[in-house]
């Protein structure tokens, strides 16, 4: 009898682990790259989305562009049984104190949120910036039309939204689109401050800026390979944590670095004709996004963007000089490519957002043994566990093992000092939260 239930519950689960696995097929072929394209052209349009431009006009500037957006948002909500909930968050700035900001002004998201069934408060979060420059940072009236930078980055997010709303996830996802990036990532700060004042428990953040141009200015072509900008450990760590680090290691595991592997593992996993390329930064050399203002405050946030950029077509004035040709038009974006990126962050936060919690204390132990051994509290809707290891030189998890419904296992003939380790929650759906690196040390 026992053997009869066991194996109608694998039968169960293997059903369950194939209808999940062509769900998220499905949410890759449902993005269009048509869509993508006619988004981009609207948002174009509006001749400049500078944050300090118009907010008036209906067919030029930032208001006219936002209130775009959120009518998007709000069609979409309409199509899936009012399934959004659509609004502004916003935040006063002024000129003082700040060089690039050349008049007061609102600074204006547009937020969709799709609450999740089971955990609505915990989010993850896909965001592309609404504004756009010129070549001075300071001149909100001449054409930025920021088709690559970053349209391309707002059209994913807003087809990601009529892709996913047609789904329900146990965790809830945010669409939203940021402003006041070229100005000092106003809107980041804003909305990451609206979240800790509302307690969102923040899985993590999807910051897409510029994820449509696929020819380098070093003359690569390439439509495959994308970028993943991670920072090592939170800048929100203590003292204390600073100073294990230097003894048990985990210079590269902090809750952004995890998040940038469980999204390169996915894409290996769902998407194998695309080249994710880990980079081990916070952002380009010495530049930022809107991711950061969410790491600042001790929440896990990557930077998804194409991998080759063409400088001569961002932050410029259109125009012709010695034969080259500057701005950032939609001529230079490929829709294919903005489509493939747009599925990468779709099929992540479809993954987290099915997934139940990480467990929130791991413990490690094994010191001068032949094994490893691992204690972790568990999690509400994590039908097992699954252990990580790796290299310590490795970027990525290489070993796993599932272990099932325990709180503790040992890795019988694995040495701690050779290997970085960590625990994943798994759910009856067979979804996997992000990997928790070991936070506690034990001594049997």
């Amino acid at each position: 009898m026992k053997r009869l239930v066991f194996s109608l519950l694998f039968c169960f689960g293997v059903l369950a682990n194939a209808q999940n696995t062509q769900q998220i097929y499905n949410i890759i072929d449902s993005v269009s790259a048509e869509r993508i394209e006619n988004d981009i052209q609207t948002l174009v349009n509006f001749g400049t989305r500078n944050t300090f431009s118009d907010t008036l006009s209906n067919t030029r500037g930032i208001g006219a562009a936002r209130r775009w957006i959120k009518k998007e948002f709000e069609t979409i909500s309409n199509n899936c049984a009012d399934c959004l909930d659509v609004f502004y968050q916003k935040d006063f700035v002024t000129q003082k104190g700040n060089s690039r900001v050349p008049h007061d002004a609102w600074v204006v998201n547009v937020v969709a949120i799709q609450k999740g069934i089971k955990y609505p408060n915990r989010y993850i979060i896909m965001s592309g910036d609404i504004d756009s420059r010129a070549s001075d940072t300071m001149d909100f009236t001449t054409n930025a039309p920021g088709a690559n930078d970053n349209a391309s980055g707002m059209a994913g997010t807003i087809e990601a939204a009529r892709v996913l709303s047609k789904y329900k996830f146990e965790s809830s996802i945010v669409y939203v689109g940021l402003s006041g990036e070229e100005q000092g990532l106003f809107g980041g700060q804003g909305l990451a401050q609206y979240a800790k004042e509302n307690g969102w428990d923040i899985i993590g953040v999807f910051n897409n800026d510029m994820i449509g141009n696929i020819k380098g200015i070093d003359g690569v072509i390439d439509n495959r390979t994308f970028r993943i900008f991670s920072e090592p450990v939170p800048p929100t760590e203590t003292e204390r944590e600073r100073t294990m680090r230097r003894f048990y290691g985990g210079e590269v595991d902090g809750v952004s670095r995890q998040l940038a592997r469980y999204v390169h593992k996915n894409v290996k996993t769902y998407m194998p004709e695309m080249n994710p390329k880990m980079i081990y930064r916070l952002d380009r050399f010495g530049r930022g996004g809107h991711h950061r203002p969410f790491n600042d405050l001790g929440f896990a946030g990557i930077r998804i963007m194409e991998a080759h950029e063409n400088y001569t077509q961002q932050h410029q004035d259109i125009r012709e000089e010695n034969g080259i040709k500057y701005g950032d038009v939609i001529e230079h974006v490929n829709f294919d490519y903005a489509k493939k990126l747009t599925a990468v962050n779709a099929i992540n936060m479809a993954s987290l957002a099915s997934a139940p919690p990480s467990p929130k204390n791991v413990s490690i132990g094994g010191i001068v043994e032949p094994s490893v051994k691992l204690k972790w509290d568990k999690v509400t809707g994590a039908k097992g566990y699954k252990i990580y290891w790796r290299d310590t030189t490795s970027p990525t998890w290489e070993h796993s093992r599932y272990v099932g419904d325990i709180s503790e296992f040992t890795l019988n003939g694995i040495i701690i000092d050779n290997y970085y380790f960590g625990v994943a929650s798994v759910g009856e759906n067979g979804f996997e939260s992000v990997v928790v690196f070991p936070n506690q040390i034990f001594r049997d």
